[in-house]
């Protein structure tokens, strides 16, 4: 049932991105991965995604905030802090 599920991964950090990527995917998920909300910008005009999980760093949490239409309200989203990011803002 998982594989009609679609899954955005937004993450700068490439080795986390793989990582969620490869693991959401052994799940059954179908998964896509951009680096930055540019590229999610330009995905999210073309596919609809079921969760979106987002780097929380501060352009990140900006942007969640301003989804396009598009992606509203049916998204939800997830934020993940990866090591580098403890102690920030």
């Amino acid at each position: 049932m998982q594989e009609n599920y679609k899954i955005l991964v937004v993450d700068d950090d490439m080795r986390l991105r793989a990582l969620l990527e490869r693991y959401l995917t052994e799940q059954g998920f179908q998964v896509r991965s951009v680096a930055n909300a540019e590229q999610m910008d330009r995905l999210l005009t073309r596919e609809s995604f079921h969760l979106m999980v987002l780097d929380p760093d501060a352009a990140g949490r900006r942007r969640a905030l301003y989804l396009p239409p598009s992606a509203q309200p049916e998204q939800p989203h997830a934020n993940h802090y990866g090591d580098g990011e403890r102690g920030r803002g």
